[in-house]
C-alpha cells in the first residue's frame, strides 16, 4: 500500500526523522488557513501516489494565505499521470543549502534490506544511477543482526559528506528511517530529498512510503491511511469482493488460476500480438461465484474486447473449474467472447463439458498460445 506524502512524514515523525511543520488542505479555503497558521511563506503541494510531480505543476511556492489559496485552486484537479488532485499539504519553506536521496527498500534478490544513499538528491535515483553510479553507496543490512551504527557511518562516509555536523544529524536518520522501515513492516521508506537548510539543519522534505499489505492486519491505523479514490474503480471493486485484480491499458481480459500463471498468460497474450486489459488472479478454485466477482470486475471496464479464462488444473480439478464457469454463465450475461484453456486434472472432461453445454461466445482451446492468439482475434 503506497502513502501519500502527508501520510509517510506522520509516520517518519513517529521515529523522530525531523520533517516540516504542514497542514492538509482539501479545498482553496482550507488552503488559505492553513497558510495563515503556519505563517510566511509555504509549499503547496499536490498529494497524488505518482512522481513528477515538480514538473506538473503540482508544487508552488505561496508567499503567504491569499496566494496559498490562489495556487491552491490552480493545482486542485489537476490531472498528473493519471492521478486527480484532491488533497493537497501545505508546508513551511524551507531554505535550502543541500540536497541528498536517502532510502531503504527490500531487495527482493539478496533478501535483505537495502539502504541507498547518494549526495545527489533532489532528482529520480534511477538517473543518478545512470549517470553517476560510483556517487550512489548501497549497503545491505542482515536482517537477523539488525540495524548497526557503523552502517550509518559507512553510507556517510561512502557517499562524501564532510560536515561533522551534518555527519550526526544524517547518522540519527539513518538509524530512524531503518526503524520506520522494520515497525511498520515497509517495503520502501525513501527520503528524496533529504535537505540541509541554510543553518545546518538535516530534515525529511519529502516522503515516499509503502507498507506491505500482507502485513497491514498488524498496523489497523496505517490500513486506515488507504484512499480508496486513488485507485481504479475496478482495483476498487475487486479489493471489496477480494479478488487479486490490477487494471492495465489493454483490451483483453485475463483470469488465471494463479499469479504466476496470470502473469505468463500476459506475456502470450502480448506474443500474439494484443494487450491485456488487467491481471487478474482467480486463485487455487474455480468456485462459480469467485468466477462471477471477477468476470463483473473484468466486464465492467469499457476497454474489454474479449475475455482470455487460463486454467491449469493441478490441486483444482479442471472439469469442476469448466462446471463453476457454466454456473456462473447462467447467473450473468456476458456478450464478450470468451477463450477457455483448460490444462491438467481432467482437463480432457473439462473441455468436453464446455464444448457440449457453453453457450456459443464461449470458446475452447487446447493451448495457452492458441487460445491467447483466440482472444486477440476476436478482440478485433
Amino acid at each position: 500500500m503506497d502513502l501519500y506524502e502527508y501520510q509517510g512524514k506522520e509516520l517518519f515523525s513517529r521515529v523522530g526523522i525531523p520533517v516540516s511543520d504542514g497542514r492538509l488542505a482539501t479545498s482553496p479555503e482550507e488552503a488559505r488557513a492553513a497558510a495563515a497558521e503556519i505563517g510566511g511563506q509555504v509549499v503547496v503541494k499536490a498529494q497524488v501516489l505518482t512522481g513528477g510531480r515538480g514538473k506538473a505543476g503540482g508544487i508552488k511556492l505561496a508567499e503567504g494565505p491569499d496566494d496559498a489559496e490562489a495556487k491552491a485552486r490552480e493545482i486542485l484537479g489537476l490531472d498528473i499521470r493519471g492521478h486527480v488532485v484532491r488533497k493537497l499539504w501545505i508546508e513551511s519553506a524551507s531554505e535550502i543549502a543541500k540536497e541528498y536521496y536517502l532510502s531503504i527498500t527490500f531487495d527482493r534478490g539478496a533478501k535483505q534490506p537495502l539502504f541507498m544513499f547518494t549526495t545527489q538528491g533532489g532528482v529520480d535515483i534511477e538517473e543518478v544511477a545512470a549517470s553517476s553510479p560510483e556517487a550512489l553507496v548501497r549497503l545491505h543490512v542482515d536482517p537477523f543482526e539488525g540495524f548497526q551504527a557503523w552502517q550509518a557511518r559507512r553510507l556517510i562516509y561512502g557517499a562524501g559528506v564532510e560536515d561533522t555536523e551534518e555527519q550526526k544529524q544524517i547518522a540519527a536518520i539513518v538509524e530512524k528511517l531503518y526503524r520506520a522501515f522494520v515497525e511498520f513492516d515497509a517495503m520502501l521508506c525513501e527520503i528524496n530529498p533529504l535537505i540541509v537548510t541554510t543553518d545546518g539543519q538535516v530534515k525529511a522534505l519529502d516522503s515516499k512510503f509503502t507498507v506491505d499489505d500482507n502485513a497491514l492486519f498488524r498496523h489497523p491505523d496505517v490500513a486506515e491511511m488507504r484512499d480508496p479514490d486513488a485507485y481504479a474503480p475496478e482495483e476498487r471493486a475487486a479489493r471489496e469482493k477480494g479478488v487479486t485484480y490490477v487494471k492495465l491499458d489493454g483490451s483483453i481480459g485475463i483470469l488465471a488460476n494463479g499469479a504466476g500463471l496470470a502473469m505468463s498468460t500476459l506475456d502470450v497474450v502480448a506474443l500474439a500480438g494484443g494487450r491485456a486489459a488487467n491481471f487478474c488472479d482467480l486463485g487455487g478454485g474455480g468456485d462459480a461465484q469467485g468466477v462471477v466477482d471477477a468476470l463483473e470486475i473484468i466486464t465492467g471496464d469499457p476497454q474489454v474486447k474479449s475475455i482470455l479464462f487460463n486454467v491449469f488444473g493441478g490441486i483444482t480439478r479442471t472439469d469442476e473449474v469448466a462446471r463453476g464457469i457454466l454456473q456462473a454463465l447462467e447467473r450473468m450475461r456476458i456478450d464478450h467472447p470468451i477463450v477457455v484453456r483448460l490444462d491438467g486434472t481432467n482437463a480432457v472432461e473439462g473441455r468436453k463439458i464446455l464444448a457440449e453445454a457453453a453457450p456459443p461466445n464461449v470458446h475452447v482451446e487446447p493451448t495457452m498460445l492458441e487460445a491467447a492468439k483466440r482472444a486477440v482475434e476476436l478482440a478485433g
